[in-house]
């Protein structure tokens, strides 16, 4: 946790950044001010109810996630090639970059923007709508209906709901092992995602999950962190697809480049 002084010296910062995002002075260049995120500030959302934990991850207990087991290393060794060969072709680019997914738990943790999560919540249903990607999950609650068979994996997993006092509980099996949940690992298709959506004030909802999967984790790990409303936010359309051209331009310039160093008489002698 924070000492008071350090949690100060944040909260002030954090006041300094916000009031540098509102002004109407013309956008700071990436190098001259790495907390613009090389994005427009009118993007950009920062907290408003700072946190004195130094990490979201409560269990273990020393914040830290747990070591990944040998089969976890190899897939994210796997990832990290992918990454290295995002020249080659779009489909070795995330699917973050592709406007896919950017799975459960990476919906809802804060990102530079699109932070938006709104619960509706209906007879036998709950439905969790995620700004990021525009991901909608229909969750049963009390459903006695059988899980999805072992061999379909979907990208937002099988979700069934249950009640624990005042705490909506989401039980979620058959992942897709392409989508990460959050930690840098790669998960595998035996992941079991147990979320717990608690209100604990009237505009807090209190969020923890807990990661079980044994073939990328020495260990089970619980992270946690609270959702808090704002009056007047607006979840607007996800339009990632129309218009884009984010992706051909990271080919098509990376490209061009490859082709420019091939040519380059220098590296031809």
């Amino acid at each position: 946790m924070l000492t008071d002084a350090e949690f100060e010296a944040k909260e002030k910062a954090n006041e300094e950044q916000v009031a540098k995002d509102l002004s109407e002075k013309p956008e700071s260049k990436f190098e001259e001010d790495e907390a613009a995120n090389n994005a427009p500030r009118h993007w950009l959302e920062r907290g408003t109810k700072l946190s004195h934990a130094t990490s979201l991850v409560i269990d273990p207990p020393n914040g830290r996630l747990p070591a990944l087991t040998p089969a976890g290393q190899a897939r994210a060794a796997l990832g990290r090639a992918r990454f290295f060969r995002q020249n080659d072709a779009a489909e070795f680019h995330s699917y973050y970059d592709r406007c896919i997914t950017r799975g459960v738990i990476s919906s809802i943790l804060p990102a530079i923007y699109g932070n938006g999560t709104r619960i509706l919540q209906g007879p036998g249903y709950v439905v969790i709508q995620n700004e990021m990607i525009h991901e909608d999950r229909v969750i049963p609650t009390g459903s006695t209906a059988p899980r999805l068979g072992k061999n379909i994996h979907l990208y937002m997993g099988d979700p069934r709901g249950h009640w624990e006092a005042n705490t909506l509980v989401v039980d979620s099996t058959n992942f897709t092992d392409k989508v990460g949940v959050g930690g840098g690992g790669q998960p595998s298709r035996n992941l079991h995602l147990i979320e717990k959506f608690t209100r604990t004030a009237q505009d807090t909802i209190h969020y923890e999950f807990t990661v079980d999967d044994p073939d990328t984790y020495a260990a089970k790990w619980t992270a946690a962190l609270d959702l808090t409303g704002k009056p007047g936010y607006e979840i607007y359309e996800y339009a990632c697809h129309e218009g884009n051209y984010g992706l051909r331009n990271m080919l098509s310039a990376s490209r061009a480049d490859d082709r420019a160093t091939q040519s380059s008489p220098r590296l031809q002698q």
